[in-house]
């Protein structure tokens, strides 16, 4: 049933959304030049990988210096891209991937390979089922990014304090992946967006 929620929902959001898409895609280019999209390999259900789709935020080969963004201000992040990031508005293009399968609207959060290979075997059920756009773990850490400014070495916060308890979060889904619990993530998001 919430396959056909994800197909529903994702396919009614992009019609709905392509106005606000071109807006966004003029704004990028026109504040820093190159791609509108940027496409990272991820981890997803199985452990297969998949190119999670995104608004660009950052400048061109950002991502070579670090796979985690640091503050609110991160060097790399482009005038428009602090907005975007903000607002969440990067994360739209995901619709795609939950049109097309790759993901589901609620489901943990795919990390990157090297994060992935750190799980123990636990840890690895996050990879049973597809990962989504929002989850319980997204919702509490909103601002993840103000947290990792916070610390003298953001990669082992991240990866000894953070990705732990953010999995944890993600097994509440995961043992009870029902409709009802669907719905009420996502319009916990919304509420917490808007706030």
């Amino acid at each position: 049933m919430t396959r056909f929620c994800d197909i529903v929902f994702s396919f009614i959001g992009l019609l709905l959304l392509s106005p606000l898409f071109m807006l966004v895609a003029l704004w990028i280019v026109l504040d820093d030049p190159g791609p509108i999209f940027y496409r990272q390999q991820r981890v997803g259900k199985e452990g297969r990988d998949f190119g999670l789709l995104k608004f660009r935020s950052m400048r061109v080969g950002a991502d070579k210096q670090s796979l985690i963004t640091i503050g609110d201000r991160d060097p790399r992040v482009t005038r428009a891209g602090y907005y975007i990031r903000r607002y969440k508005l990067d994360e739209l293009p995901q619709l795609w991937n939950v049109l097309i399968g790759d993901m589901s609207l609620v489901g943990p959060r795919p990390e990157v390979r090297r994060y992935v290979d750190l799980y123990t075997e636990e840890q690895r059920r996050v990879l049973s089922v597809r990962p989504g756009i929002t989850d319980y773990a997204s919702i509490k850490y909103i601002d993840e990014n103000r947290l990792l400014a916070q610390s003298s070495d953001p990669d082992k916060t991240y990866i000894e304090e953070i990705m732990p308890a953010k999995i944890a979060l993600n097994m509440r889904y995961i043992n009870h992946p029902t409709l009802g619990e669907y719905v009420r993530i996502i319009a916990k998001t919304f509420a917490k967006i808007i706030r």
